[in-house]
């Protein structure tokens, strides 16, 4: 969520500066209803949509960044690798299992 949000605000950011804090504010309102019901999802999306659509027509030039947020966070595209740091300590007849991601065990 909050890389959508700081996309799309940035894209308000550099083609119409004097909205920006209006629309992270618009886009957290957003997210409240969406939380609150569901049943909105398709309104909500229809009513950014044209919000974008009349920020490029307005704007042309934000229309490559658009794209490559979209690009960005499309399902399947890679996130900036994270930073692991483990530490563990075991006694006795203790297990420690630990990943930096997914992790399947099983015991018999």
């Amino acid at each position: 969520w909050e890389r959508t949000r700081d996309g799309v605000v940035a894209l308000w950011q550099r083609a119409r500066p004097e909205r920006a804090d209006a629309v992270a504010a618009e886009l957290d309102n957003t997210r409240e209803d969406l939380a609150a019901d569901a049943g909105i999802e398709g309104e909500l999306a229809a009513e950014w949509q044209g919000r974008i659509r009349r920020l490029l027509i307005d704007r042309p030039q934000v229309a490559e960044e658009l794209q490559r947020l979209l690009d960005e966070l499309a399902p399947g595209a890679t996130a900036p690798p994270a930073t692991v740091s483990q530490h563990a300590a075991a006694t006795g007849h203790s297990r420690v299992y630990q990943a930096g991601r997914d992790q399947h065990i099983v015991d018999r």
